[in-house]
């Protein structure tokens, strides 16, 4: 999953990512002996029933060094897809993809930045040299080798919002055109802990990084640079370093609706404390100023120059496609997914190299959407509607792999009664709640509530609102289209220790978070996942044995008119 902050345990959790310590070095022995046996073993018995022993095969699997860190575009890759369609094919689900296949091909741009770069600023005459990685990162989604940016003045732009619903733009009265917009991460309110603020605590849309570098493209900016800290993005800046760092992929141009930045990238809070006091203000002021309603951008007394070189390929990853068709209403599905993808392997300064195996993300949400498969086609009756199991790519780079599905859907987005995505399951064991990520967003959390309590749960938001992790992992494509989409998964009230029990195991996670310690551990108490997978199984059997119910959002969510829309449409009204 994409990017976060340690404060309750399913906020870890929706982050991304747990295991043990373990570095890929012939003269490094690893710290975790137990995390890769070989990959797609046929010799394991798999049970019908959501089953720990089947859960724990197909993650070690996934999670073994022999998948290499499931890196799209890598022979990782072709494993990993591999691995995914024979245990669909199994299960005895259809292809769901492309020409009567179980593939979905996602065209992308794979863009490898030149970690030798530098950033130059110059404030009032100082002249200042950033490095890669340590300062600043820096990439280009073009598709161009080389972008050069030249004396490009700095404009700070607050929270780089244009919402005219909250009546708020920090753009007004100020023309970024060719200019390099500096940008605070989250959204207002946040900071400053302002209620009366969008969401105030509970990161909107707005305080993403992705809508940020979109609505600097839309003014007409040439760079954006957003200012790191750690509490605002929810993630230290060694996740910036490791997520910007090496191979990113991305949708072709054409692919893609979404405006795009000659040159975008992070800068440390050191850095921007300096470029502020170097343009005659002090950093903690601007904060201030840009948490209050009126704020008006300032232009710094400064401006950036660079010279980035990328190397640029073109090349495709897939999704995978399973299917389970309805016996009544086959042209109506509820979809289950995840993303397979991770980090890959990076080389290290000294020769060896590191896996970013991706154990907690996302192997266990994949193995979760199998579980739950084999589940559905193992029982009678049938499902009325038909469900798909849908393992998506690219999530790691943006949510690529699902926002191409949603705009190439194999079902149209208003014959979807239902997504349930599955990333980053909770492997601390069970818990007395179950942390809804979003909550409060659509009639799904009736369906889930009544299941939990049956189990002796209780639903809760997520402990760390301000991380935007609703935002952060693939249902949240399939939300702005409008179709419902529920993101839970077990808490940090943990039946055995408790919250404090929970707290610990939310700090280990969060060490781990796009490390190459997010590995296999044969010491995870897998109780509580099995738990969760019943309970999200649960929901989609209401919803396929039910053709007649088609939840919606709740009224006020931002979603709902889109689906609206879309059922008004479909009703032909």
């Amino acid at each position: 999953m994409q990017r976060p902050l340690l404060i309750s345990l399913a906020a870890a959790l929706a982050l991304a990512a747990c295991g043990g310590d373990r570095q890929d070095d012939a003269a490094a022995p690893t710290a975790q002996a137990d995390a890769a046996p070989a990959a797609g073993a046929e010799t394991h018995a798999f049970s019908p029933e959501i089953a720990e022993d089947d859960f724990r095969e197909l993650v070690r699997t996934l999670a073994s060094d022999e998948f290499e860190g499931r890196a799209p575009g890598s022979p990782g890759e072709e494993k990993t897809v591999e691995y995914i369609r024979a245990q669909y094919e199994r299960i005895g689900l259809q292809p769901g993809g492309e020409d009567g296949g179980w593939y979905q091909t996602v065209p992308m741009v794979e863009t490898t930045a030149d970690e030798s770069t530098v950033l130059r600023l110059d404030s009032n005459g100082q002249q200042r040299e950033l490095e890669f990685g340590t300062d600043m990162v820096i990439g280009t989604r073009t598709g161009q080798p080389r972008v050069e940016i030249d004396d490009s003045e700095l404009v700070f732009v607050g929270y780089g919002v244009d919402a005219p619903e909250q009546d708020w733009n920090d753009y007004a009265g100020v023309d970024v055109e060719g200019k390099t917009v500096v940008i605070l991460v989250n959204d207002p309110g946040f900071h400053a802990g302002d209620e009366s603020l969008f969401e105030g605590n509970r990161m909107t849309y707005y305080g993403r990084w992705t809508y940020k570098y979109e609505e600097a493209a839309r003014k007409g900016a040439a760079a954006a640079l957003i200012v790191h800290d750690t509490e605002g993005a929810s993630y230290g800046w060694d996740v910036v370093r490791n997520s910007w760092s090496g191979a990113q992929f991305d949708l072709r141009a054409e692919d893609d609706p979404e405006p795009r930045l000659p040159a975008q990238g992070w800068i440390s809070t050191e850095v921007a404390r300096q470029l502020f006091a170097d343009s005659g203000h002090d950093l903690d002021e601007m904060y201030a100023a840009a948490n209050r309603r009126g704020f008006e951008a300032v232009p710094l007394q400064a401006s950036m120059s660079v010279d980035l070189e990328s190397t640029v390929a073109e090349k495709s990853s897939r999704n995978v496609i399973g299917v389970l068709p309805g016996s009544t209403s086959p042209d109506e599905a509820v979809i289950y997914m995840g993303h397979w993808d991770h980090l890959g392997a990076h080389e290290r300064d000294d020769g060896g190299r590191d896996i970013y195996n991706g154990a907690v993300d996302n192997a266990t949400g994949i193995a979760g959407i199998i579980e739950i498969a084999e589940r559905f086609a193992s029982e009678e009756p049938a499902p009325q509607r038909s469900l798909v199991f849908l393992a998506v790519t690219l999530e790691e780079s943006g949510l690529l792999g699902s926002k191409y599905y949603v705009a190439q859907p194999t079902f149209p987005m208003e014959k979807i009664a239902a997504v349930i995505n599955l990333d980053a399951m909770s492997v601390a064991g069970p818990s007395r709640d179950f942390v809804v990520t979003g909550k409060g967003s659509s009639e799904l959390e009736d369906i889930l509530e009544t299941i939990a309590g049956e189990q002796q749960r209780t639903l809760v938001e997520e402990g760390n609102p301000a991380g935007g992790f609703y935002f952060r992992s693939d249902h949240f494509n399939f939300a702005k289209a409008g179709v419902p989409a529920l993101y839970a998964k077990g808490g940090s009230d943990l039946v055995e220790g408790g919250t404090e029990a929970g707290k610990a195991a939310t700090e280990d996670y969060a060490s781990r978070y796009h490390q190459p310690g997010d590995v296999y551990r044969e010491e995870w108490n897998l109780g509580g996942v099995i738990q969760d997978l019943e309970a999200l199984y649960r929901v989609g059997r209401v919803l396929v044995d039910d053709p007649d119910r088609w939840p919606n959002w709740y009224e006020g969510n931002p979603f709902k008119a889109a689906r609206d829309e879309m059922m008004a449409g479909a009703d032909g009204t």
